[in-house]
């Protein structure tokens, strides 16, 4: 039986400097299908990396979302102890909501 699946957008922190897109790809793809991987590397005022972390679009079941965050989180991987949780919706996606809706309240009064 296939469970309904979401598309979850989810923050990875606490990466090691080695870590690779492939490399949390295998890793989560364990728990759901990996749409998309995004690391970002904060650098410091000499250009060393100081934070890396990663957003990942994965399509997921609840139970599996569920297990995946309780077994990865806080696990010690490629020099890095991970850190996992659901992402923030960015800015520019509430910014985008809004429009539309802005938009549609419009028509809808125009149509009146």
């Amino acid at each position: 039986m296939k469970m309904n699946r979401e598309m979850k957008h989810l923050y990875v922190g606490g990466l090691g400097q080695e870590i690779s897109g492939t490399d949390l790809q295998n890793q989560f793809s364990r728990f759901a299908e990996v749409s998309d991987v995004d690391i970002i590397t904060g650098k410091d005022d000499q250009g060393n990396p100081q934070k890396i972390f990663a957003y990942i679009n994965i399509s997921v079941a609840e139970a599996d979302l569920k297990k995946c965050m309780s077994v990865l989180s806080k696990t010690k991987w490629k020099g890095g102890a991970l850190q996992i949780q659901l992402a923030k919706e960015s800015f520019l996606h509430r910014l985008t909501t809004c429009v539309w809706i802005v938009g549609r309240n419009i028509k809808m009064q125009k149509g009146k």
